[in-house]
């Protein structure tokens, strides 16, 4: 049987990648934040092997894209603006989840992305990008937080140079391959960086396969959580840091995936029900007030709305 999916824009494409990052941090980051990992289970297993830092470079890479959105219509020094305010928030996440990345994503945006804009477009920052990653991925280094800015970089490069969609599917099966190979090799050697390579390998099967999945019914359920990305993901932290004693308490970590499941699903029903009346998330609309020194329209006056924006680029 052959199934015809009615292909996407690909700015929507980019909202539901982005959604789909969501629900996966939302789980990795439910299952971290459990104290007590013994004895491990067939869900322990299946997060740090198939989940764990899949999702990260997901939204680092739509990181470096969402920066070159943003330039479009807008000027570097607004860009600033937007970088310094997410800083902010992520200083406000950090009194209750101490785990957040929105401290770095300003940093690393203003330190590496900004500066790589006055570069040739194109090759040359894709290479840079992946020669940072490779660096951050080096035993010495330690990779973490290092492998931001070189993911943000990739992203950017892959923007410009604009891939043709036929790569899609060959891309997808050396990725596919490229992560079972090395995950074997892992469970063989026990090596950090051989995981983290299996881990960015991962992430790239993920995204190239949604691509290539991506259609009005995979849209319908992550477009939502991916236009209110950054909502999402700080009400994501906040009902994990106040479950965490619930969850701590399960020994067999069933409820790491109920309340991600439940979690999810209540965010998706919200976003859909929010976006339906307005036109940015609450915290996109406070990070756009901000930046912008002014009240920015937010209500939409009907489902025709002709001011409806383009699907913010977002954050995580």
């Amino acid at each position: 049987m052959v199934v015809h999916l009615v292909p996407l824009s690909r700015i929507r494409e980019l909202d539901a990648l982005r959604g789909f990052a969501v629900g996966g941090i939302m789980l990795v980051n439910t299952w971290q934040h459990v104290d007590d990992k013994e004895p491990v289970t067939a869900i322990d297993w299946t997060i740090e092997t198939l989940f764990q830092s899949h999702f990260y470079p997901i939204f680092s890479t739509l990181f470096g894209i969402s920066f070159l959105l943003f330039l479009r219509g807008n000027s570097r020094w607004a860009l600033l603006s937007r970088l310094f305010w997410l800083f902010v928030i992520g200083m406000l996440q950090h009194q209750f989840y101490e785990g957040e990345v929105l401290t770095d994503y300003a940093f690393y945006g203003a330190a590496v992305l900004l500066p790589a804009t006055f570069m040739a477009p194109g090759l040359p920052v894709l290479l840079l990008g992946v020669a940072a990653v490779a660096w951050a991925v080096l035993p010495q280094v330690g990779g973490g937080v290092l492998l931001i800015p070189g993911l943000f970089l990739v992203g950017m490069g892959l923007w410009q140079l604009r891939p043709p969609r036929t790569l899609l599917l060959p891309c997808f099966a050396v990725a596919a391959l490229a992560t079972v190979l090395l995950s074997v090799a892992w469970g063989q050697t026990n090596h950090w960086t051989v995981y983290s390579v299996a881990a960015l390998a991962g992430a790239a099967a993920y995204s190239l396969g949604l691509l290539l999945a991506c259609g009005s019914w995979t849209a319908a359920v992550l477009e939502p959580l991916g236009k209110m990305a950054l909502t999402n993901y700080v009400t994501g932290t906040a009902v994990i840091a106040a479950t965490g004693p619930l969850v701590d308490a399960d020994p067999t970590r069933w409820s790491v995936v109920a309340l991600t499941v439940v979690t999810l699903v209540v965010q998706v029903l919200v976003s859909r029900w929010w976006l339906a009346r307005f036109r940015y998330g609450p915290l996109e609309w406070i990070w756009r007030c901000l930046t912008w020194f002014r009240l920015v329209p937010n209500r939409l006056e009907s489902g025709r709305d002709q001011n409806r924006p383009l699907p913010d680029p977002g954050v995580p």
